[in-house]
């Protein structure tokens, strides 16, 4: 969520494995009453993977924002101490997820397809700002229906659009969410305690 480079260059730089740069649209579905269970499944998996090295498991995105509709995958905030340690990604991958991003100071692992619900697991140092920033993100959206009706709308509105990655429909939303962000800080709301 954090604003960052996304073009292309960049991307086939951090994208673990070739890219498909097919056009297609986002597709947003009705809130999933099943979204909690599947992310409490994959909190399950990664603290069996990782066990204490898994610091703080997280639901994050539009998924754990109750009545917002969203793309159907999950996203999971993991800290650790080092995201850069390879033994976490080899135990993450060995627990089924597949390694998709790697930048500088963070990892992002996916269900391979067909292996089950799907989800992003985003792995970042505890004390990386973009750990904050997501939580409070969640947290704004959770409490303020008016920033969740913002926020729904210009996801409605970048769905209808077609993208060659789904990295660029994110970053189309950097606008938003930065309000969004600027607004918890104000109201003085705080990310939750690990």
């Amino acid at each position: 969520m954090a604003p960052r480079p996304l073009d292309d260059e960049y991307l086939d730089r951090v994208v673990v494995g070739p890219r498909d740069t097919t056009p297609k649209r986002v597709v947003l579905v009705d809130p999933d009453p099943d979204w909690p269970r599947q992310f409490a499944a994959h909190e399950a998996r990664i603290r069996t993977a990782l066990g204490s090295d898994a610091l703080r498991v997280e639901h994050i995105g539009s998924t754990s924002v109750p009545g917002l509709r969203a793309k159907p995958r999950v996203d999971v905030l993991v800290t650790v101490d080092d995201p850069e340690d390879p033994d976490v990604v080899s135990r993450l991958e060995a627990a089924g997820y597949r390694l998709h991003i790697r930048e500088p100071g963070h990892r992002c692992l996916v269900v391979p397809e067909g292996s089950g619900p799907d989800a992003n697991v985003h792995v970042w140092a505890a004390d990386d700002p973009e750990v904050d920033r997501c939580l409070l993100f969640r947290e704004q959206l959770r409490a303020d229906p008016a920033d969740r009706a913002r926020y729904q709308a210009r996801k409605e509105e970048l769905a209808g659009e077609l993208w060659t990655d789904v990295n660029h429909y994110a970053a189309a939303k950097g606008d938003v969410i930065e309000s969004v962000i600027a607004r918890a800080r104000t109201a003085g709301r705080q990310p939750p305690a690990p």
